[in-house]
């Protein structure tokens, strides 16, 4: 999953992006909303993390901007602005989410996993296909309770895959989701990742399977396949 942190305030978005970051997800970081503006409008994210008291474009403008170009996005405006006429507003304009600086960091982390989950159709932190299960909550897969062990990438690509099970995801679309602005990731990388992945797998009845020409996708495996 691939989350935006839209945050002026480099002390709290150093401190957020060690939290996310340590849960597994990849974060981009911009200070101001002229730059969110720009970055929202050519990049793919599933989450915005945003304040409302930027420099240069105020987050509320960034959040319409965002939905009239029909980005959908999850946002969670984490802003000071906490009256309830500026709550509806943000609301109103699109956000998913509001919530109130300080906060509690578990409850902001368990909001961040709920949009998540929104945004891969999940209505439980728990999801199954075939004979593995996916904790999002915990980020963690098992087979028949037995979790599974995997590296961080690989857990990366067969989180996407495992989200959109027998579906086709396009390799920028992976890249993209695996990939902050400052990571170096190759086709190649991906395609190494795939293999490794599918031995992982083969003992457990599911396959990465390749689309040729355009990406791969989760499936269950056949015998000769």
């Amino acid at each position: 999953m691939r989350i935006l942190l839209v945050e002026d305030n480099a002390a709290l978005a150093d401190g957020l992006v060690a939290i996310l970051r340590g849960s597994g997800y990849a974060v981009d970081v911009v200070r101001d909303g002229a730059s969110a503006d720009a970055v929202i409008a050519t990049e793919t994210f599933d989450l915005v993390i945003l304040d409302l008291t930027l420099p240069e474009m105020d987050g509320l403008d960034v959040l319409r901007s965002m939905r009239a170009r029909q980005n959908k996005a999850a946002v969670l405006i984490l802003t000071a602005r906490g009256t309830p006429e500026e709550r509806i507003k943000g609301l109103d304009r699109g956000a998913d989410d509001y919530m109130i600086k300080p906060f509690d960091i578990g409850e902001f982390e368990a909001r961040v996993r709920v949009l998540l989950r929104r945004q891969a159709g999940m209505r439980s932190s728990l999801a199954s296909y075939g004979n593995i299960s996916f904790d999002l909550t915990s980020r963690t897969f098992s087979a028949e309770g037995a979790p599974i062990d995997i590296p961080a990438r690989e857990l990366g690509l067969l989180e996407i895959l495992f989200l959109r099970a027998g579906k086709v995801v396009s390799k920028d679309a992976i890249m993209q989701s695996l990939t902050a602005f400052d990571d170096d990731l190759s086709a190649n990388a991906i395609e190494q990742y795939v293999s490794r992945l599918r031995k992982r797998l083969s003992p457990h009845g599911l396959t990465v399977r390749t689309a040729r020409g355009i990406g791969y996708y989760l499936d269950k495996s056949t015998e000769g396949a």
